[in-house]
């Protein structure tokens, strides 16, 4: 890959259009696709207003909750797309048909449960009444946010919160997933370091791969592609620990957030896997090193650093970075 080729795979990264996962850099000892439903639990919400900003809460039929009221939220199901998903369960939940204007937040507890938060618009139907009543939900009604209302759960204050605070003032891209299939749960980083030429522009340099796992051969330079193990937030500091393990208690490696999410799903068990396309930045914790204006050095031939000389591309990292332009993932481990 050629450096017109990484500067217009990098451009695709940010705009989070994705790009096919083929190999990996940094895998466990064992390797195999994740199955949903089985191995990992994906959850799909949606966080949806009407002109006074009243936000869509259905009642719950389910024995645990009987009548308490959430968000239209379920599991998606085999064969779906994260999006077919949300859609339906607002369907069937609250009886209404709606679009998808953004993912808002990603949650995690590990790749075995993930949720996805959406910012959605109603589009038809109607809300679901009390003569409709079934197993999925026992109404839908719209809430001021202030009326008090027996809550199944308090955790989708927030996300009714960053939905408002969205649809306001958009703090990061549209984010939508896109259809690009994956065996397993894993993290394409966009690990970059950045620090200024001694009091001029600043500069940067991204972690690069060299090689893959499953290969001797030297392969062109790529972001590098990581199996997420234990957390998405975890994947990062992983990678870093392990190309860099004599620097790696001098430096901070920061997980941004989200800039696209890749996902398929249509063959159960062989891609059911996602790939998060993930900012990371590094810094040295201590100001006095900072001034070497280098990155830290590596000690794996499988990586090397590449300093982005695109102008453009350059500048459009570093303004992600600093305005924090990325969709938020949270770690509840």
């Amino acid at each position: 890959m050629g450096s017109e080729d990484l500067d217009e795979a990098v451009e695709k990264v940010l705009n989070g259009d994705g790009l096919e996962v083929t190999s990996f850099d940094s895998v466990p000892e064992q390797l195999r696709p994740v199955a949903l439903r089985k191995t990992v639990c994906y959850i799909v919400g949606a966080v949806i207003f009407n002109a006074k900003e009243e936000v869509l809460m259905v009642q719950e039929a389910k024995r645990e909750c009987y009548g308490q009221w959430y968000l239209p939220a379920g599991r998606m199901e085999q064969g779906e797309s994260i999006q077919e998903a949300v859609q339906r369960e607002v369907r069937e939940e609250a009886g209404v048909d709606c679009e998808l204007v953004t993912l808002l937040l990603v949650q995690e507890q590990g790749p075995r449960w993930i949720r996805f938060t959406f910012l959605a618009e109603v589009t038809g139907g109607n809300l679901k009444t009390t003569a409709e009543a079934d197993s999925e939900s026992l109404q839908a009604q719209w809430w001021d946010r202030e009326s008090p209302l027996p809550l199944r759960c308090q955790d989708i204050l927030p996300l009714i919160d960053a939905g408002l605070k969205y649809r306001r003032k958009p703090w990061f891209p549209v984010c939508q997933p896109v259809d690009l299939p994956c065996e397993v749960v894993c993290q394409r980083l966009l690990l970059a370091f950045a620090n200024p030429k001694n009091g001029d522009e600043e500069s940067v340099w991204l972690l690069l791969g060299n090689h893959t796992v499953d290969t001797d051969v030297e392969m062109p330079p790529h972001l590098p592609v990581v199996v997420v193990t234990h957390s998405v937030t975890w994947a990062g500091q992983r990678l870093v620990k392990q190309c860099m393990a004599s620097s790696y208690s001098a430096l901070n490696v920061k997980v941004c957030g989200i800039l696209g999410v890749q996902h398929n799903g249509r063959i159960h068990g062989k891609t059911d896997g996602l790939c998060f396309n993930t900012l990371v930045t590094l810094e040295y914790l201590d100001e006095g090193v900072a001034e070497l204006h280098s990155p830290p050095p590596l000690e794996s031939e499988g990586y090397r650093w590449h300093e982005v000389t695109n102008q453009s591309l350059r500048m459009n990292i570093l303004q992600r970075i600093k305005d924090a332009s990325v969709l938020p993932v949270h770690s509840l481990c």
